[in-house]
């Protein structure tokens, strides 16, 4: 929806909503007219049903107030008497109309000093429940959101079990765009496996100020440029649209920056011609192959000392293939007893790779040979021709045309390029793109397969692992990744884990707050 549109939606819902409660306004002793301004009408029935002011505020927070509104029915008819399991059905099934009937056909008296503590025991549970929902969704959406690291993309830096709190105030809130959705769920409710929101309304894009820019080398999550999966590694094959914030979610390293120019040579990023310097703590990896002196290997033996998981490795009394490696492992890995040559494998430049960016069989590119591309930036306008067509097609069909309610069609006439029929010979792009990549250069669905990503899908920036679960692992006590728990994710030199300071932390919380409930109760 257009902000035109959503504007005359706010107006029809202020209609209703004086239609439907201007008596009961009357009733509690206000002005008819008091139904009718927008905003107050909200503050003025925050008195009425004795609820605190800042509760409008949640109203007009996008996913919250969608929890809000069944809330403020309910409390509604309940200010006026109407107090039954009955009543509260009626309104929650009837989507508020309910309050219609109250407010024409029957003859009610306002609570005026209404006991808000709930009657009964369930009462207080469900009330207790909601608050928790909507607190936990402030949080999740605004502040903070649990991730999980479901590929081997970014090993070693991240592992595959990794349980990661996001940041979503560093680069900035991006406010929910799907009016409504299940909370506290991205696209798919749990164990049903059905989709958790309806993407006919939608709310303009909008994020709130961050206090730091997506620096180059950054780790980010991301909505993925380009799902059309109804969830996650779904095995159907159904493809679906799928609004921005409700595309999957990814994890990778952010190589290039707006106003870059990046290529790959031999697996390595190159910005502006030179090569990159990544973080101590990332680790970049490659696939190895070699040959052997016949001998079989130690599985378990290459994962604790090279760091080469069972799936990632196959030899047969000839060869063998790695995926996986880092240098460093790679030269202690050559001295293996059974290991009699090893090198890196290395797609060479000009060689056409399958599932390339920009995909159109044309330019030869691979994994480890890639580009040149310029990175577009917010407000810098580039030359349109026909090898730049394929760069910016989806850019300015769907990142600047569709996904922001702008139908842009570019075609090619000749030698000249057409935006919505119009021969054009250069573009402004709109908002600023990045470049993500992962560290497991053989392993990693990435910007070398589908692009761009677009500034409006940042979603945030891991911070911090607060639990590391190793499936590989064998005993339950061993499964836990110990180390890694309460560690930072960004930072210089080995990660350290907070976990004995957070036990200590929580121990003397839970000391003092006996010890003050201990000191009340005397």
């Amino acid at each position: 929806m257009t902000l035109s549109e959503w504007f005359i939606f706010f107006l029809a819902v202020q209609v209703i909503h004086f239609l439907g409660t201007w008596k009961l306004y009357v009733k509690a002793g206000r002005k008819a007219w008091e139904a009718g301004i927008p905003v107050y009408n909200a503050v003025v029935l925050m008195k009425i049903i004795n609820r605190p002011w800042w509760w409008v505020i949640l109203l007009f927070i996008p996913v919250i107030n969608v929890i809000m509104l069944p809330v403020i029915w309910v409390e509604t008819i309940r200010s006026f008497g109407k107090n039954t399991t009955t009543d509260t059905i009626l309104v929650i099934v009837t989507l508020g109309f309910y309050i219609y009937y109250v407010n024409y056909m029957l003859d009610v008296k306002h609570i005026k000093n209404r006991d808000l503590k709930p009657k009964t025991g369930t009462g207080e549970w469900i009330s207790s429940i909601l608050f928790a929902v909507v607190a936990a969704t402030l949080v999740h959406t605004y502040f903070m959101q649990p991730y999980t690291i479901p590929t081997g993309s970014l090993e070693r830096t991240l592992l595959v079990g990794d349980f990661l709190f996001v940041s979503k105030f560093h680069y900035g809130a991006r406010t929910p765009m799907t009016s409504v959705s299940f909370p506290m769920v991205h696209d798919t409710i749990p164990l049903v496996k059905t989709k958790s929101y309806n993407s006919d309304i939608q709310y303009p894009y909008f994020r709130l100020p961050g206090f730091q820019k997506i620096k180059r080398n950054d780790i980010v999550v991301f909505s993925w440029p380009v799902d059309t999966v109804r969830f996650f590694r779904d095995p159907s094959g159904i493809h679906v649209y799928k609004p921005i914030d409700k595309k999957s979610n990814y994890v990778k390293r952010c190589v290039g920056i707006p106003g870059d120019s990046l290529s790959v040579v031999d697996g390595y990023v190159h910005i502006n011609g030179k090569q990159t310097e990544l973080p101590d703590r990332a680790q970049l990896q490659f696939s190895y192959t070699g040959t052997t002196k016949g001998k079989g290997f130690n599985m378990q033996n290459l994962y604790n000392r090279y760091k080469i998981k069972p799936n990632e490795f196959g030899y047969n009394n000839e060869f063998f293939q790695s995926g996986g490696l880092t240098n460093e492992a790679a030269t202690k890995f050559k001295n293996h007893p059974n290991v009699a040559s090893i090198q890196r494998s290395i797609t060479p430049k000009g060689a056409k790779g399958s599932s390339i960016f920009p995909n159109n069989g044309k330019v030869n590119w691979n994994i480890d040979n890639f580009g040149a591309i310029y990175i577009p930036e917010a407000g810098k306008t580039v030359k349109m021709d026909l090898q730049s067509f394929s760069l910016y097609r989806r850019i300015i069909e769907v990142y600047e045309g569709s996904e922001m309610g702008i139908d842009n069609k570019l075609s090619v006439n000749g030698l000249q390029v057409l935006l919505n029929g119009n021969p054009i010979d250069s573009y402004t792009f709109k908002q600023d793109y990045y470049w993500m990549m992962g560290d497991n250069r053989h392993n990693s669905e990435d910007s070398r397969a589908w692009g761009y990503v677009p500034a409006n899908h940042i979603v945030g920036k891991p911070v911090f692992i607060w639990m590391s679960w190793d499936t590989n692992a064998k005993g339950l006590f061993n499964k836990i990744r110990w180390e890694r728990l309460f560690t930072t994710v960004g930072g210089n030199g080995k990660p350290v884990s907070y976990f004995y300071y957070f036990l200590i932390a929580l121990a003397g919380w839970i000391i003092f707050s006996k010890y003050r409930k201990k000191k009340k109760t005397a």
